[in-house]
């Protein structure tokens, strides 16, 4: 049976047994921004399980792709090596949220396992909680498993939480014996719960029964859950009689391919070659995952992470003669074998392919850049008679030119120079903590004292949707540092806390409001900025202008409209751009970030080159079809499941609540956006794109406007236009062809001056032909001028070549003060004399510094008073090497 059909008899088994088949979450989870990447079945079924969201359904299926490369599951070195380490693999799971429980779970596994999976039940061993009993009756006397094939373990293997607190509850892991021929390699005695491989745990069912309390203790939780997980690569490998995931039909057409490709043959070994061969495997399907859904390799968080994976299959395959770009071949049987079961590999393959070829491009140099700064530590180690390299700078070859540590104690254990790895390690520690901080979406302050206890008072009515003025009450005033305050005047900045308030909190890209708060009696708060507190409150930013504000004040506060408007018709405009992008470069297209103001608007997104003008030109025309179709815009409320189901794009790094508001523009856009909008698309007016370029490997950066910004610039760029059609005495219109009329007489006239210039040096060359002297049979000119530019030097030098034949020719020339060199040698005397040499001795003796290729070299000097000298050393030079 091939992993495709383990895949599938699995789903069915669970959907003839009531479960909905749920379709795999993406690797990049979208609604959870504190999870690096999707590593486990039940993550996107997370808030079922806290009880902060309901779905018409209370047990799932599911075939989760996964992937663990970081935090407490980063075992990267391990992959390739061992036959269980991977960086991606499938996660098969079933679900119960408060419907069945332990009995059913575990009947559910026992039948799957045995009699569709058709398992040897005499291989098969059970381990339980110690403390659960109920686990172990059910086992033992229900379903019928001998007592001495059932374990009871302790919390570290067999009892599972979410966190410090929260649910939690006993697990029960079935185990499958390999048999002799899988050999203990730990030394001692073994059993299921040796570290070998022998005993292969397949399948953990987790029974979520308490609610783990602050002060640890354990509360039983009125809706008992089950979530359960199994490898589908480990159980691939026992159907299929194999010993090492890496020898099923999940692999070994990858490995056969490379093997194939490098003239190789794969042995199945742990060979050097072989590991080799799995790493770029394993890393492979990783790579192709994560890009797909939305990851691009980059310096920091989740990007870090997978441009580590790639540079890491990317050395193992140049360690097996891969030096040109290789792994962006393999994408293909990707596709080939996966592309069915997810089809986004299929609609990504050449999004996928391109990345994956400009990061080995990219990572070429940069390991050749590695063996450069490592020759360098290696002299520099020399030097100073050390005999270590330091772990910070072991580090440092790793993290920033792909190194692992292996290589580098293998290229300098020829050398006679150890690493000290514990440092290494040290460092790599601190990196760590580092990129968790770079990606946990958690927020960096904390609320203050203050600032919590008006929270927990008050609750804050935003009516910015519908209206730009509210009639509203002063709950609160805090300093800059959120200290409560009695009153603020005139002069003083503050935040300032409405118990309504039309004011926009700066999210998901778009600028907060300005505007004024005001008193009936002429109190003027100035509102410069407005940001959400952690409880959600509006904090407006400002300064008192005129009077004073206390806490209970009866006031108005006021958006500046216009301000808002322009605000309002970019935003919009970034939604029909970011449908224009899917419809003309491709669906692969994701937001990756935005930046929305009054004046203009930023769109960031992924794509890995650059858009040809007829592609920008594309994007500009659709967004503007939608605008004079003047669609009318929906903003609806609905459950995040309903949006997702009807097709609305949501971001991967957006923290969503159980309901979500959805703008639809026509039948052209639909995103889930708690932004401001106009009412109907035609009010965005004009839309005029400024610039498009690259702000990182994979992601581009559009800068754009509209209305009243857009109609600016088409002013002044028909001022512009009509300025220069005056200063050339033409039409607009025949701008163009007076330009390149222009053009084509300054290139006429740039050729005779070359033309004169070449005649100009050839009779100053047969002027200097006296100047030639003989030096062991070889003509040599050396001769310095004053005011003769470089390019005049160097026609100089041609036409002595051509006139002189073979030659030497080294010329000075004082311009500025500052002394130019050019020395040209004819190819047949090349290697004899070297321009290079030469003209580093004329530039060194002038207090400066030059060099080039053995047959044309120039420099530079500060000294011309030793222009003498320099060229007597010169001539010396030619002597002892042509002599």
């Amino acid at each position: 049976m091939n992993a495709q059909q383990v895949r599938q008899q699995f789903l069915s088994y669970f959907e003839s047994k009531g479960h909905k088949v749920v379709a795999s979450s993406g690797l990049i989870p979208f609604d959870d921004p504190t999870l690096l990447f999707t590593n486990a079945g039940m993550n996107q079924f997370k808030n079922i399980f806290l009880g902060n969201e309901k779905r018409d359904y209370n047990r799932a299926a599911t075939a989760q792709k996964c992937v663990r490369a970081g935090g407490k599951h980063n075992d990267l070195e391990n992959v390739g090596v061992t036959a269980r380490h991977h960086t991606f693999f499938e996660m098969l799971g079933n679900f119960s949220f408060g419907d069945y429980f332990k009995r059913e779970a575990i009947e559910y596994a026992w039948e799957f396992i045995t009699e569709v999976m058709k398992l040897d039940r005499s291989r098969l061993w059970v381990s339980v909680f110690r403390e659960d009993d109920e686990a172990l009756a059910i086992w033992r006397d229900h379903i019928g498993v001998p007592a001495e094939r059932i374990l009871r373990c302790g919390e570290k293997d067999n009892f599972w939480q979410m966190g410090e607190t929260g649910p939690c509850g006993p697990c029960s892991e079935i185990h499958y014996d390999q048999g002799p021929d899988v050999p203990c390699t730990e030394g001692g005695p073994c059993g299921v719960e040796c570290e070998c491989d022998r005993y292969l745990e397949i399948w953990n069912l987790v029974f979520m029964q308490y609610d783990r309390q602050p002060d640890g203790t354990l509360v039983p939780l009125p809706k008992p859950s089950i979530d359960t997980g199994m490898g589908l690569e480990r159980l691939a490998a026992v159907v299929q009689g194999e010993t090492s995931n890496y020898h099923t039909d999940l692999f070994l057409p990858l490995l056969n391919r490379i093997a194939a490709d490098c003239g190789m043959t794969y042995t199945r070994s742990a060979s050097h070659q072989d590991v080799s061969m799995r790493v770029i495997a394993d890393h492979l399907r990783a790579s192709t995952f994560l890009i797909s859904d939305g990851a691009i390799p980059s310096n920091e968080g989740r990007g870090y992470v997978l441009r580590r994976i790639m540079r890491r299959a990317m050395r193992h395959a140049n360690q097996l003669g891969k030096k040109e770009p290789y792994m962006y071949s393999l994408v293909c049987l990707m596709e080939e074998h996966y592309g069915e079961a997810f089809p986004e590999i299929v609609k990504n393959r050449a999004m996928v392919e391109e990345i994956i070829y400009q990061e080995e491009r990219r990572f070429a140099n940069t390991l050749d850049h590695g063996l450069a700064i490592l020759e360098e530590m290696v002299a520099g180690l020399q030097k100073s008679a050390q005999v270590a390299l330091d772990g910070q700078s072991a580090f440092k070859l790793y993290d920033t030119y792909g190194f692992p540590l292996d290589l580098t104690v293998d290229i300098l254990e020829d050398r006679g120079i150890t690493v000290d790895e514990a440092g290494f390690y040290a460092a790599m520690e601190e990196q760590k903590v580092r990129a968790r901080a770079s990606w946990k979406a958690v927020a960096s302050v904390t609320s203050s004292e203050d600032l919590r206890l008006i929270e927990s008072r008050h609750q804050q009515e935003f009516s910015g949707y519908d209206f730009l003025s509210a009639k509203a009450s002063v709950i609160g005033l805090l300093d800059l540092q959120e200290n409560s305050l009695s009153q603020v005047r005139a002069g003083e900045e503050a935040w300032l806390l409405l118990d309504k308030t039309p004011f926009y909190a700066e999210s998901g890209g778009q600028v907060a409001d300005t505007g004024v708060v005001a008193t009936d009696g002429g109190d003027i708060f100035e509102v410069r900025s407005v940001r959400k507190s952690i409880g959600g409150l509006h904090l407006h930013r400002g300064v008192v202008s005129q009077g004073r504000f206390s806490a209970g004040d009866a006031v108005t506060a006021t958006v500046n409209s216009r301000r808002r408007r322009n605000i309002t018709l970019n935003h919009s405009a970034t939604h029909l751009l970011h449908a224009a992008l899917k419809s003309t470069v491709g669906e692969h297209v994701r937001q990756a970030g935005s930046l929305v103001e009054d004046g203009k608007l930023r769109f960031d997104f992924t794509h890995w080159k650059g858009l040809t003008p007829e592609e920008l030109q594309g994007v500009e025309d659709q967004v503007n079809a939608q605008v004079m179709a003047n669609h009318a815009v929906r903003k609806e409320l609905m459950t995040l499941d309903d949006a997702v189901a009807r097709g609305a794009t949501a971001l991967f790094d957006e923290k969503y609540g159980d309901d979500v508001r959805v703008i639809t523009m026509g039948d052209y856009s639909m995103e889930l956006c708690g932004g401001t909008h106009v009412d109907a698309t035609g009010q965005i007016g004009l839309f005029k794109i400024l610039s498009e370029s690259a702000i990182a490997a994979g992601v581009r950066r559009i800068e754009a406007t509209t209305g009243p910004g857009a109609l600016q610039v088409v002013r002044d760029l028909q001022k512009t236009v009509g300025d220069a059609a005056r200063m050339l005495k033409t039409r607009p219109e025949e701008l163009c062809a007076k330009i390149e009329k222009l053009l084509e007489g300054n290139r006429q006239l740039e050729k005779q001056q070359r033309e004169l210039q070449e005649k100009m040096s050839a009779r100053e060359t047969s002027t200097l032909q006296e100047q030639v002297e003989e030096v062991s049979g070889v003509k040599v000119l050396l001769q310095s001028f004053e005011g003769k530019s470089v390019e005049e030097l160097k026609q100089i030098v041609d036409s002595a070549k051509h006139q002189l034949g073979e030659v030497v020719v080294a010329l000075a020339s004082v311009v500025d003060g500052k002394v130019l060199f050019v020395v040209g040698v004819s190819e047949a005397l090349s290697q004899r004399v070297r321009a290079g040499d030469l003209v580093k001795i004329l530039a060194t003796t002038c207090g400066g510094g030059g060099g080039g290729k053995p047959t044309f070299a120039q420099a530079g000097g500060r000294e011309p008073g030793k222009i003498a000298e320099a060229l007597q050393k010169a001539r010396e030079h030619l002597v002892a090497g042509l002599s």
